[in-house]
């Protein structure tokens, strides 16, 4: 093999260092984050730190919770010691768990999420609380990029708090070769995706199709009658795919392409499943998911900050099915 040389190996490091990821930026981000963080090391703030070696499954999930706490007049980030919030955290976790279970050996950090009330304050006002928020996301991530990946090919996942904090890793991250060598693909539902994403880090690549890999998948449910929400404001326009069809322009999915709405409880346990419940179509000038064949009244948004049409709850109940059998289709992409 020709030695590359001096001027050349130059060249690379500037490049490398223009994207904000040199070969070693993991290593040193997380020695700093073992000195100045959370110590993930400790296993009580896992909710799944599972054995890879006993799996047998092909792919790690590094999952992240969403929004479950609310402050009631106290702290604006969610204490780690709370135990009430982190019955709740887990809870909303094993929700998800099904989707990636079947293919991943789970990974699911606590963090000092920010509160429901957050949520209603003025950038300004709430920047400080997601910090806090995706520095603890971040420091578990570099501990589990160090301690737990091992080369094997990763599924990074979240859904609507979890969703902003896994594009905010890909952000910081994903251009750098450790993690662009195991990433199957993140899964971002039930947060936006936009042009000013991509112009922050144009790196990032939307999914086009039900197999590509290494790209974010997103997407944010609605009625058809819904011109603005908490997520995809007026205004603004989402990358999404449909999750019935796997295209990202306007074609009808009809429900027939559901596999299984699945409602889970608190142990993630499957209480309903529904075949062919709903349709889907991707609105042309705002990008989030139309969702046909059930009413508000059926599903309401149950939290206060959503308004009726705002299916954001059930971005991943609606397609669970279709969603977990994706995973498995996208990790068998990845090994090839």
């Amino acid at each position: 093999m020709r030695k590359l040389s001096a001027s050349v190996l130059t060249v690379i490091f500037i490049i490398l260092s223009v994207t904000g990821c040199t070969p070693s930026k993991l290593a040193s981000e997380a020695e700093k984050a073992a000195r100045e963080g959370l110590d993930y090391s400790d296993g009580s703030l896992w909710i799944y730190n599972e054995d890879a070696s006993s799996e047998g499954l092909e792919a790690d999930c590094f999952l992240i919770c969403p929004s479950v706490y609310s402050a009631n007049g106290g702290d604006y980030n969610m204490p780690t010691y709370d135990g009430t919030a982190l019955s709740s955290f887990k809870g909303a976790l094993n929700m998800e768990k099904g989707i990636y279970s079947d293919t991943c050996v789970m990974y699911a950090p606590v963090y000092r999420q920010v509160s429901l009330e957050v949520y209603d304050m003025t950038p300004d006002e709430s920047a400080q609380y997601f910090e806090t928020a995706y520095d603890d996301v971040r420091d578990a991530f570099l501990y589990y990029m160090q301690n737990y990946n091992n080369g094997r090919p990763l599924v990074l996942a979240g859904f609507s708090q979890g969703a902003d904090m896994a594009i905010r890793l890909m952000k910081e991250f994903g251009d750098c070769p450790e993690v662009k060598k195991v990433l199957v693909a993140c899964y971002a539902i039930g947060w936006s995706f936009t042009d000013d994403d991509l112009a922050e880090a144009p790196f990032l690549k939307p999914a086009q199709a039900e197999d590509d890999t290494g790209v974010i998948i997103a997407f944010d449910c609605e009625a058809e009658y819904v011109d603005t929400s908490l997520v995809v404001p007026a205004g603004t326009k989402t990358y999404s795919i449909n999750p019935l069809n796997w295209k990202t322009d306007s074609t009808p999915a009809g429900k027939e392409l559901n596999l299984g709405a699945c409602f889970t409880d608190y142990s993630g346990t499957i209480t309903a499943e529904i075949p062919n419940l709903t349709g889907c179509y991707i609105d042309p000038e705002r990008g989030s998911l139309k969702v046909t064949d059930v009413t508000s009244e059926d599903y309401p948004p149950v939290l206060d900050m959503f308004s009726n049409g705002e299916f954001h709850i059930y971005d991943y109940l609606f397609f669970f099915r279709n969603l977990q059998e994706n995973v498995a289709v996208r990790a068998a992409a990845f090994k090839g």
